[in-house]
């Protein structure tokens, strides 16, 4: 048998903190290891392999409690759901990221309007207030009103 380790080896194995670690446990995520005499945890190498395996979901920002759904194959269910399962987390995760990418887009389009307004144009009067911050088609009362009576 494999030799067990603490939850700092662990930790160095993994890169995951041990106070992670132990919140895994504490919400499920993570079974709960055997502990020796002294009362210190004990991991084998399915515990790296689970934490190695959530480390990376988490940084392809799925959610614990997705994750967790998902884990559940792992311990004892039928492994022929895990793939299933997994592959719809992944779809959703990328519909996110995709609809965040073009959220962001826009937003690059805006500044990059503001910024060339900023460079080119000659400064405002004061009394007739900045307009430097406003998008073309979103400043004018006329695109103001079409968006509100549309949403």
């Amino acid at each position: 048998m494999a030799q067990a380790l603490t939850i700092g080896r662990l930790t160095k194995a993994t890169g995951v903190a041990a106070k992670t670690i132990r919140y895994y446990e504490q919400i499920g995520v993570l079974p709960t290891p055997s502990r020796t005499a002294a009362g210190y945890r004990q991991y084998d190498q399915s515990g790296v392999q689970r934490l190695r395996f959530i480390r990376r979901a988490r940084s392809l920002g799925l959610p614990l409690r997705d994750i967790k759904t998902v884990i559940v194959s792992l311990d004892g269910g039928p492994r022929l759901t895990l793939r299933p399962r997994l592959l719809a987390l992944v779809r959703r995760q990328l519909s996110a990221v995709q609809d965040q990418s073009a959220e962001l887009g826009l937003l690059q389009q805006q500044l990059e309007q503001v910024l060339h307004r900023l460079l080119t144009s000659p400064p405002e009067r004061p009394r007739e207030g900045c307009r430097c911050l406003e998008i073309e088609g979103v400043g004018d009362p006329a695109h103001a009103n079409a968006t509100e009576s549309t949403g």
